[in-house]
């Protein structure tokens, strides 16, 4: 499958007030073909609804990664949902997008509110298909996105905002979607478009929300392949072949180390300089410039803190926001940003020891060690929905 775009996505949730759990739930799921998001909204709030809700998105973002089509997945969840007997509706409603990186993408909606999408500044309503699948409508649209769309999802506590307090009748579908169309800035990430739209619901609300609000949404952007040079090929003849492939990157092209730095200052005919500052604050080398690439940095110190970066990034989403948001300068930080903000990532290691690294963090097995904190990128990475390979020279 040709991949031509690739998806950001993200979501935040607002408590009902009150209650420490949230009756709303959000589960993400990325591999090398696609990108699912299912937003459940239990019945109700507090612990029953919390585990309703992660229940549903649960199962059924597992179904489909397991191989399973989308309306199997969605007739499954729809026949096993039990009705609450005295409301006569489910326990638990349910979007689900999966967006695939040819561009193909599915949007399947039971009992939540209506799924908004935006192309170019403007709404855009795709042909939406009713599906009965065991007397519960699912509502099925199929369509196909291009760069810059943005699909937002939310849960039905965003509709009531403001109820009974600064509005009479609550929010409403068509006040969101105008809200949405206003306040989307050129270039907005999915977790900044959800935090916009979220701070205004908790606005609304007065800071005590009356039903839990989570705000989904995804982001199709252009795929681009970034490519990380990390040391010099075991074969110098090599030299020339591999430098060629990491100019040829369609993201952006980054260069990790000294000597590798050199290589290819030598190969593109264009001078390695450095900032020439020593930073007491930073703990890492400065980084240099090569005219063509996107980044340079020194390689052991850098890489070593930039996994320590991913590895918290990967399992605490506001760490993550904080560190794409920062403003530090430091190798580690800027190539941290740069794997965090690509789509896909390809590290071209090579092989070819560097007696340097025994005196000072690979020890004598520098080559494996190094090898070791790739493989532990990768796996950050991929826990953040990027599409990792790494190439051995």
């Amino acid at each position: 499958m040709e991949q031509v775009i690739h998806v950001d996505a993200a979501w935040r949730s607002l408590n009902k007030k009150q209650e420490e759990l949230c009756g709303d739930r959000v589960q993400i799921r990325q591999n090398d073909k696609c990108t699912v998001m299912v937003l459940a909204d239990g019945l109700g709030s507090g612990v029953k609804a919390n585990i309703l809700s992660t229940l549903t998105s649960t199962i059924i973002s597992e179904m489909i990664f397991s191989g399973m089509s989308l309306k199997d997945a969605i007739d499954t969840i729809v026949a096993t949902l039990p009705v609450d007997q005295e409301r006569e509706v489910a326990y638990s409603t349910f979007t689900i997008i999966q967006v695939f990186y040819d561009g193909n993408a599915v949007i399947a909606r039971f009992d939540n509110p209506t799924t908004v999408l935006i192309r170019n500044g403007k709404l855009w309503h795709p042909d939406t298909v009713v599906h009965e699948l065991n007397g519960k409508k699912v509502y099925v649209a199929h369509l196909q996105v291009q760069p810059e769309d943005y699909i937002v999802t939310f849960s039905d506590g965003v509709l009531y905002a403001g109820l009974g307090m600064t509005l009479n009748f609550g929010w409403g579908q068509e006040e969101v979607e105008d809200f949405l169309v206003s306040h989307l800035r050129e270039k907005d990430t999915a977790a900044e478009l959800s935090r916009i739209l979220l701070t205004n619901v908790d606005s609304l609300y007065g800071g005590m929300p009356g039903d839990d609000s989570t705000v989904a949404c995804v982001h199709v952007i252009e795929a681009r392949e970034t490519r990380v040079m990390v040391g010099p090929p075991s074969d110098p003849e090599d030299d020339r072949k591999v430098v060629s492939r990491l100019m040829s990157a369609t993201g952006r092209k980054i260069c990790c180390g000294g000597t590798t730095s050199l290589i290819v200052s030598r190969v593109t005919g264009h001078e390695l300089t450095t900032d020439g500052l020593i930073s007491f604050v930073s703990d890492v080398p400065p980084k240099g410039f090569i005219r063509g690439v996107d980044l340079v940095t020194e390689g052991v110190l850098t890489l070593q803190k930039v996994a320590r970066f991913l590895k918290r990034a990967a399992g605490d989403s506001a760490f993550r926001e904080q560190l794409m948001l920062s403003e530090e300068t430091d190798g580690a930080t800027c190539l941290a940003q740069e794997l965090m903000g690509s789509s896909a990532v390809t590290f071209m290691v090579g092989l070819s020891d560097n007696p340097a690294h025994d005196a000072i963090a690979y020890s004598p097995l520098s080559l494996n060690a190094k090898i070791r904190l790739i493989e532990d990128l990768q796996n950050d990475l991929r826990q953040m929905g990027k599409i990792v390979k790494i190439e051995m020279y």
